[in-house]
């Protein structure tokens, strides 16, 4: 069995957490927040036969799209109302796939 660790912006949570259910896999929901652009994320944790993985791998990257974002410049050398904005990537998911040793849902 494998615990799979997907965190995602919250932008995707709703996506990914339906297309989870329509193919019969459960998540928890956990809110999180970090990332260089502090933005809210959401940390999914998914239980899963071993044989399973590869498609919830899938799900998360048809789900989890990388997208281009403009964000404000922050500097203190130049004056907010001069600055403008830059393009950044965001997106897309960070997974982490760990073996479980045991699991219990009591």
């Amino acid at each position: 069995m494998k615990l799979i660790l997907a965190v995602v912006e919250d932008d995707d949570a709703a996506r990914l957490m339906d297309a989870l259910i329509e193919n019969d896999f459960s998540a928890t929901k956990l809110a999180s927040t970090g990332g260089f652009l502090l933005r809210g994320n959401t940390t999914l944790l998914i239980g899963v036969d071993d044989d399973r993985v590869s498609h919830v791998l899938e799900i998360i990257s048809q789900t989890c799209v990388r997208r281009k974002r403009l964000v404000p410049q922050t500097s203190t050398e130049i004056p907010a109302s001069m600055s403008l904005p830059i393009e950044v990537e965001s997106g897309g998911a960070t997974v982490f796939v760990l073996s479980v040793d045991q699991f219990h849902k009591v």
